[in-house]
């Protein structure tokens, strides 16, 4: 004897809701219009057989104390719901499911109901300083709008839908199957009027029946300051337009921002690279650098390393959030040395060796010297 709660995959303390949702979940794998394998009727019946003892509170009581025979010797019936056949399966699921569509695995939308329309995409390209500072961008581009002539109906002025004489307005067809264990029933989309139960005798000439027209539409765009590259900005209604009344869906604005030349952002910081001299580096010096509120005056420290930065405070990219807060623009300094060198500047430069402990160079190794600076 096949034990009902190994059949169900359950325990034996399953609650009603527990052996519900097991029966769900096995009737989908073992239903024979899905399930090609030989003994998937037969699994199936047992799987109905199981569900129908366990869900009643006096069959599992018996079954759990006297097993099958004890089911049969109280007069239950133990031959299952699909004893005599499968007959009509919607009938049958529609207990269990609360209906079928197709063979009831939730019912189909109704394509009559209003339907949001879809969302559009626009990517838009701006410099490296519009990012930063947001700007107004003016744009086109061609969405769904609802037929002028029909008003979304997709019929002609003075026309109306009419009920579709295949499905009689229902929107699904059935179809009967014949097995040896039985009749099989199956409800599909009606292909006439697809669904909607409805059809068009006169399609409207202006949007062939479909309701919609194509148009292109102008917007202006405000980005704001801070966007990103690949930020993406949702301009609400701005989408094709809605089904049977629905609503209009999005535009989606992909910002792509144009690398610069000269600055590199991190976040909410921008990076400049700034060549000095050696004397620079070792003395300090006051430089001017451009920033993106233009050209402001930088003091370098006397003995910076190369690679160290000098930063100047609230002068990188706003937050998105909080315009009047910015980043800062991160100054990384790289000490050049010379390659060509005036004869005073050699002097020097030897000169500064020699103070640093450094020995007079050989005639040939100062050949060579002279003739990296000539």
């Amino acid at each position: 004897m096949a034990d009902y709660y190994e059949i169900l995959g359950i325990s034996k303390d399953a609650s009603k809701d527990e052996i519900k949702s097991a029966f769900r979940r096995k009737a989908r794998e073992l239903h024979p219009d899905v399930n090609k394998a030989p003994d998937a009727e037969e699994k199936f019946k047992e799987l109905g057989k199981a569900y129908e003892t366990l869900s009643d509170d006096n069959k599992r009581a018996t079954y759990d104390r006297y097993g099958e025979d004890g089911l049969k010797n109280a007069g239950f019936d133990t031959g299952g719901p699909f004893a005599g056949g499968f007959g009509d399966l919607n009938d049958i699921f529609e207990t269990f499911f609360g209906g079928f569509g197709g063979f009831g695995f939730g019912g189909a939308p109704d394509p009559n109901a209003p339907q949001r329309g879809d969302d559009l995409r626009y990517d838009i390209k701006l410099k490296f300083e519009e990012a930063a500072f947001g700007v107004n961008k003016e744009i086109k581009f061609d969405h769904l709008e609802v037929c002028p002539d029909c008003n979304g109906t997709g019929a002609e002025k003075g026309t109306q839908k009419k009920t579709c004489p295949q499905c009689n307005g229902s929107g699904q067809v059935k179809t009967v199957t014949r097995t040896p264990l039985g009749s099989f029933a199956q409800i599909t989309t009606c292909p006439h009027c697809h669904g909607s139960g409805q059809v068009i005798d006169k399609p409207c000439k202006t949007c062939q029946g479909h309701g919609q027209i194509t148009k292109e539409r102008k917007v202006e765009i405000k980005i704001p300051a801070g966007v990103d590259n690949m930020s993406k900005i949702r301009v609400s209604s701005q989408g094709d337009c809605g089904i049977n009344g629905g609503p209009n869906g999005d535009l989606f604005v992909v910002i792509h921002v144009e690398p610069s030349n000269y600055y590199k952002r991190d976040g909410i910081n921008v990076f400049t690279e700034l060549d000095i001299s050696p004397a620079q580096a070792v003395m300090g010096d006051i430089v001017t650098i451009k920033t993106l509120d233009g050209e402001k005056e930088v003091q370098i420290p006397s003995g910076i390393q190369h690679s160290n930065i000098v930063k100047i405070k609230g002068a990188g990219i706003p937050v998105i959030t909080k315009p009047s807060q910015r980043g800062d623009h991160i100054v990384v300094v790289k000490i050049k040395i010379p390659t060509r060198l005036t004869d005073e500047e050699k002097q020097l430069y030897q000169r500064l060796y020699e103070i640093n402990g450094g020995k007079k160079p050989q005639k040939s190794i100062m050949s060579k010297v002279k003739g990296v600076f000539r």
